[in-house]
């Protein structure tokens, strides 16, 4: 699948950045192949948002439709109350 297909809150791995040139570029956003990226916001026609880290980066449709990703699941919530205290996470 190609980054514009993915959905706001889904988790990916970046399998393949096309050209030299986008891939330098990407790097410098700490962002290269094999990262997990999370799409934050999909605006339609637009660029999609993503999350890496604390940060968040605006990336082309155009651009999008040519890096291809694979979804990956979102982590296990923290179940037991002792990792929750650990986490800082209130208790449920």
């Amino acid at each position: 699948m190609t980054l514009d297909e993915a959905r706001e809150g889904q988790r990916c791995r970046i399998l393949a950045l096309p050209g030299r040139g986008i891939r330098a570029q990407a790097i410098r956003f700490g962002i290269s192949e094999g990262e997990l990226i999370t799409c934050t916001s999909v605006i339609p026609g637009g660029p999609i948002i993503v999350a890496k880290n604390r940060q968040e980066i605006a990336i082309g449709r155009g651009l999008a439709q040519k890096i291809t990703v694979e979804p990956v699941p979102a982590p296990h919530p923290v179940k037991s109350p002792a990792r929750r205290r650990a986490y800082g996470l209130p208790r449920s």
